[in-house]
């Protein structure tokens, strides 16, 4: 039999949706991880990081909400089922509180060597990104041991 060329398994197996969600959900971590060798070092290198990672993160959220947008029409007929209703809101959740943090950050270049409330805010918003974008994870994660599951063929007896 002959060997499928990379390319095409490659286009045959594709989940763009997968892709663009594991983007944004992994750099979240990171901030957050930079954000702690901030506070206690005072690095400014950290911290510029941390806004950088934080700005690419909005900007890759609305490609993986559309994407899963796109995949939940296309593949589970935009099925009003918990688990999406559950994606769906912590996806808006998880933009907001990066707009937020990212609008703190770009008006307050300084918010990290202050001490205001808009610091601590800054902190606690990035911080919360943490769980959401584990329960995204988590959820998708159910997602797709579910459609593995209904792919396999039944055993035989």
């Amino acid at each position: 039999m002959a060997r499928q060329s990379l390319w095409k398994d490659m286009k045959k197996t594709f989940l763009f949706h997968a892709i663009a969600a594991h983007f944004s959900n992994g750099l979240i971590p990171v901030a957050a991880l930079y954000l702690m060798l901030a506070i206690p070092t005072g690095n400014t290198f950290f911290e510029h990081t941390v806004e950088h990672l934080i700005v690419i993160v909005l900007m890759a959220v609305p490609v993986s909400f559309f994407s899963g947008i796109h995949d939940w029409k296309k593949k589970y007929n935009a099925a009003k089922a918990p688990i999406f209703m559950n994606k769906i809101k912590l996806s808006v959740i998880l933009f907001s509180l990066c707009l937020i943090t990212v609008s703190i950050r770009l008006t307050v270049p300084d918010v990290m060597s202050t001490n205001t409330v808009l610091h601590w805010l800054y902190i606690v918003l990035l911080f919360s990104m943490l769980p959401v974008v584990t329960l995204l994870g988590h959820y998708g994660g159910k997602l797709s041991a579910q459609s593995r599951q209904s792919a396999k063929p039944p055993e035989k007896k």
